[in-house]
């Protein structure tokens, strides 16, 4: 299953997920009513003997009331996990991971995720790590933009550097295929199941120390009855998550594999979970609301072979090395320092490879949208090599707040010495505290970053933006996009890393609806389609064939039928608001728009850096990321 089809599959099994809360919330009611008839007939009898008294009318007030706890409860909880993956690994007493770390387990884990999520396309996603000593870990999030890591301290101490990757690549495949949006609300809509029982326990409790009598039984049988039916959500709510994230798990392991091409990483990450006394059990209450999000099963369970959320330990693991024998001691044991992987890490990743660079002929149409959501190996040692050739003052700036913005104004400065002089002092006047004087330190680092490494840069930075509060950032904002308009026009490297910054950072700081998997089709869109294939065939500027050849190899692609519009009827105003609605579109539909942009891009035989950041930022905007292009895509 690729990427698209994931996706796709993903949005059917929201569905899913419905459907069986549905089924779940008319059996609560049933249940319910039953019960309250049940206490009502035994109230109203003169014998106070159990009997049973049917009432239409108190059978529509039941189920309306029970509806709406249902309903108010799961609400309740879907608004406060809002805030995206930060509020899970926050339930779950996370603590945020520093990149200025003493601790070399901590720096090894950041380093791992750093070069996974570049090497996907996506943003890197901020770490917590659990003080739990269970070897575990979970991704969370409704979209890449706005998704966490976490990772117990079991785990770092216990995997090695492969075995962590391996764990990692994992949860990376749930941030790529959408099975982070699933499993939070999962969270949310099963917490409302479960509010019933928790209204029984605080009935039976206020009933116990009443004294009066007279109708003390019907009330404990209510809330008693009440805490058995809370107790049957439990289990209905363990049968649909189970239902929904069995099957995923497994193609989370198989896409590690891939991801890493190391079969023995996340197998004997595995292993080291069979082996261990404490596996990958947590103690924290919360572990068992995200049970179905976690790598490994969180809980003991009597009746794990019914409900657990994860195949058998065993079953995974001959599923990634069918020749397994058992013997969970066979696992590598772990460098308890971390420094000898760091060095195998750096051995492995000595020989870099060239990435698709100015020149690169026929990588994009097909190579290109194919490794969408399935980055492999090569992808995984370019990411590497990328960080490498990263100055460290450079990374180390990328990895604080305040240095962060300033290496994203740093980015966008005029090559003219006048224009940036008027940038600067505009910065001198409007940035935040400290922000003006980090730009000066890179001015006078005098670093120029190379075409391919500057999107890979604003994806290291996006962590350290993400820390800042509400004003910084619409600050940040505000300043950003002033720079840009100084000149009174804007350039197209200018345009994608805005986009491509924002894009993600407003899903985070911007109070609006977590973004779902579109349903549009693609013809509906075929203005839409027209406008963004027109700015890239006019931004070409190629000696060898005109815009309108270019919009037509595009156009060629879809089978549509659309015109190149007029150069002057274009902006970029109205290529957001394109991209806006195309990203709205089935995401089976997704690969033939961005095949026919890369055909616009790769019609004249030649493909520049500029080009192939203007395709990973489009690719980005349509939530598809696009790992960096290598010679083997």
């Amino acid at each position: 299953m690729n990427f698209f089809e994931s996706q796709d599959a993903a949005r059917r099994a929201s569905g899913k997920l419905f459907a069986l809360f549905a089924l779940a919330v008319v059996s609560l009611i049933a249940l319910t009513n039953v019960l309250v008839m049940l206490v009502l007939g035994t109230l109203t009898s003169e014998q106070r003997q159990i009997g049973f008294s049917f009432d239409w009318q108190l059978f529509v007030v039941v189920s309306v009331g029970v509806g709406s706890v249902v309903a108010l409860g799961s609400l309740y909880k879907i608004v406060s996990l809002r805030g995206g993956g930060a509020r899970v690994a926050e339930m779950m007493n996370g603590r945020l991971l520093l990149p200025d770390s003493n601790d070399l387990l901590e720096r090894r884990l950041l380093n791992v995720v750093e070069e996974m999520a570049i090497a996907s396309g996506t943003p890197v996603p901020p770490v917590y790590v659990m003080a739990e000593s269970g070897i575990n870990a979970f991704a969370a999030g409704y979209s890449p933009s706005d998704a966490v890591i976490g990772v117990t301290r079991g785990a770092m101490e216990t995997l090695n550097r492969e075995q962590l990757q391996g764990v990692i690549a994992h949860e990376f495949s749930h941030i790529l295929h959408g099975d982070m949006r699933i499993n939070i609300r999962l969270i949310g809509v099963l917490h409302g199941i479960l509010v019933l029982g928790i209204i029984g326990y605080y009935i039976l409790r206020s009933g116990s120390r009443s004294r009066r009598s007279k109708d003390a039984a019907g009330v404990a049988i209510l809330g008693l009855g009440l805490v058995v039916i809370g107790y049957t959500g439990t289990f209905f709510g363990n049968l649909i998550k189970a239902a929904v994230s069995r099957q995923r798990e497994y193609l989370a392991d198989a896409s590690a594999v891939q991801f890493t091409r190391n079969p023995e990483g996340i197998g004997g990450a595995l292993m080291q979970i069979g082996a261990a006394s404490t596996r990958s059990y947590l103690d924290h209450p919360a572990s068992q609301e995200i049970s179905h999000a976690l790598f490994e099963e969180g809980r003991r369970s009597a009746l794990s072979g019914l409900y657990a959320t994860h195949p058998p330990l065993e079953d995974r693991i001959r599923a990634i090395l069918p020749d397994w024998n058992g013997d969970y001691s066979i696992a590598t044991k772990p460098d308890p320092g971390g420094n000898g992987d760091e060095e195998t890490a750096q051995e492995q990743t000595s020989t870099k490879p060239e990435l698709a660079v100015l020149g690169t002929l026929g990588v994009l149409a097909g190579g290109a949208v194919g490794t969408i959501g399935a980055p492999s190996a090569p992808h995984l040692i370019a990411a590497s090599a990328i960080v490498d050739s990263l100055p460290s003052a450079v990374l180390a700036a990328a990895r604080q707040p305040s240095s962060a913005r300033a290496l994203a104004y740093y980015l966008i400065l005029d090559n003219d010495p006048a224009q940036r002089s008027q940038q600067c002092d505009y910065l001198a006047e409007s940035a935040d505290e400290g922000v003006y004087d980090e730009l000066q330190r890179l001015l006078k680092f005098g670093w120029v970053p190379g075409d391919e490494q500057r999107l890979p840069l604003a994806e290291i930075a996006l962590p350290a933006l993400r820390q800042l509060s509400a004003p910084q950032f619409a600050l940040f904002k505000r300043n950003f996009e002033a720079l840009i308009a100084q000149d009174n026009k804007i350039k197209l490297f200018e345009w994608c890393l805005q986009k491509f910054l924002f894009h993600h950072l407003s899903q985070v700081y911007l109070s609006s609806k977590p973004p779902g998997i579109g349903r549009k089709k693609l013809l509906a869109c075929a203005g839409s389609v027209a406008v963004v294939l027109g700015v890239i065939s006019y931004n070409q500027k190629s000696a060898k064939q005109s815009p309108a050849e270019l919009f037509r190899k595009g156009v060629e692609e879809l089978g549509l039928s659309v015109e190149l519009p007029q150069a002057e009827q274009l902006s970029y105003e109205q290529v957001d608001q394109a991209l806006s609605e195309l990203s709205a579109i089935n995401p089976l539909q997704k690969p033939a728009l961005l095949k026919a942009c890369a055909a616009c891009i790769q019609g004249d035989g030649v493909v520049s850096a500029l080009e192939i950041d203007l395709l990973r930022t489009v690719a980005a905007i349509l939530d598809c990321p696009m790992p960096p292009l290598t010679r083997s895509d």
